[in-house]
């Protein structure tokens, strides 16, 4: 126990019907009808040579309940016909949390803790797993369709549901608890930069300066940890790129919506069961040079085609933009000069610099606070080298509540930036009460 428990180490009983203490009743009944329904459909679809469709699947799943004679309540039995479609066809006790829209995030440890993420805020859910072979036959159900597969010979995998949400599932001997499932939930309607301005996320001053960074062809990386929204924020100011340029999207798990026609987006591909076949981020940006593109959008640089995209930036794909993880702006700078030498390119540091210096306008920090309020803490402009040092100037932060206040506030520096020229070259200007 820490010093801070010893102050109140009074921690409150679970609840009654809390995911402590909730004990599924029918959970015998709804096995039982389980196998009879699988076993029913294998033959019926033996028979037919064709898969079943939704609503014959839940004739039979009544059917089935009826011939049990259950006395169960109309709830109940409605529920237990629910459940075991969702274990059949779904995504089992995670269906109805992905048809949540406010839940943005779904966690499974093991199959009888499942978390979610609601307003930025990590809560456990009602629900949970019958076991593990319950647990792995939906990871099964999720990554069989893409030609993916996981086994204790590959006990990680990441896919993404059909509907475009992102999945990363681990399994023993990897994970000592039980299978893991991470699913990062696809936002059907995207957000809009209004709506982040509504969050608090950024000002309106803030918002038009970005606006003008786009259309005026500035390099934007956007920098921030884990689930601090830097893609929602990327797919944001992706929407400002004018409709009659060629835009190649690069991606891991492609989650980016833009709007615009001429979109050409490019997925990476992992390695196939014999090791074969892998098709990565960096490769997918160097065939992007030769597609002829006005710009280029990686979801996010991890590695060695941060080269790649730094010279693209250099070689008159001004424009383009990417995320990357780290935690401020100057960190997001060590952490490109680190990728660019997993390139293996055995370049001076000086060098990386001055591709850096050269090819990144601006840098956006994005951050999670402590309350699960998304913000951009930071706007900064790279302003090129000093010696062997990369000189940057912040253009907007985000000043955090002092002790005794409610709310942090966003400040400008009252500095413009230099980078005003560059895109008053390409035809977007920008005004003086911006920044004061």
């Amino acid at each position: 126990m820490g010093l801070l428990d010893k102050i109140d180490n009074k921690k409150p009983e679970p609840k009654p019907g809390s995911p402590a203490q909730s004990v599924d009743e029918f959970s015998s009944l709804r096995t039982k009808i389980h196998l009879e329904v699988v076993e029913a459909m294998n033959k019926r679809e033996d028979r037919q040579g064709t898969d079943m469709c939704e609503t014959d699947t839940r004739a039979l799943i009544e059917s089935i309940l009826n011939q049990n004679n259950e006395s169960l309540a109309r709830a109940d039995r409605s529920r237990i016909a629910d459940e075991i479609y969702d274990q059949i066809r779904g995504l089992g006790p995670l269906e109805k949390l992905m048809y949540d829209p406010g839940i943005t995030e779904v966690m499974v440890n093991g199959p009888k803790q499942v978390y979610i993420e609601r307003k930025g805020k990590i809560v456990q859910a009602n629900v949970a797993f019958d076991d593990d072979n319950q647990l792995l036959n939906v990871i099964d159900r999720i990554v069989s369709p893409l030609g993916r597969h996981i086994d204790e010979a590959n006990p990680m995998v990441d896919a993404r549901l059909p509907d475009g949400s992102r999945v990363n599932a681990v399994i023993a001997p990897l994970s000592l608890k039980g299978p893991l499932l991470t699913i990062r939930k696809f936002s059907k309607i995207p957000l809009t930069v209004n709506d982040l301005i509504g969050f608090g996320s950024l000002t309106y001053k803030m918002a038009v300066f970005l606006e003008a960074c786009v259309k005026g062809r500035l390099n934007v990386v956007i920098s921030g940890g884990t689930g601090s929204g830097k893609t929602t924020l990327l797919n944001i100011l992706s929407g400002y790129i004018p409709h009659d340029e060629r835009i190649i999207t690069i991606e891991d798990a492609a989650e980016l919506q833009l709007r615009q026609e001429h979109v050409l987006p490019l997925e990476s591909r992992p390695a196939n069961l014999e090791g074969k076949g892998q098709i990565t981020i960096r490769d997918l940006v160097r065939n992007a040079l030769r597609m002829r593109p006005d710009r280029i959008v990686v979801g996010e640089v991890r590695g060695g085609e941060a080269l790649d995209m730094l010279q693209a930036m250099n070689t008159g794909h001004d424009g383009s933009m990417t995320t990357g993880h780290a935690n401020t702006a100057r960190d997001m700078l060590a952490r490109l000069e680190t990728m660019v030498l997993m390139a293996g390119m055995n370049l001076p540091l000086n060098a990386i610099r001055q591709q850096i210096a050269g090819a990144i306008d601006l840098i956006v920090q994005q951050s999670r606070l402590r309350d699960g309020t998304r913000k951009i803490t930071s706007i900064s402009e790279v302003l090129g080298m000093e010696g062997d040092i990369i000189t940057t100037q912040e253009i907007f932060v985000f000043e955090h509540p002092k002790l005794g206040e409610t709310a942090g506030r966003f400040v400008a520096t009252g500095i413009k930036p230099r980078c005003c020229e560059k895109m008053a070259d390409n035809g977007v200007g920008v005004r003086d009460e911006w920044f004061s």
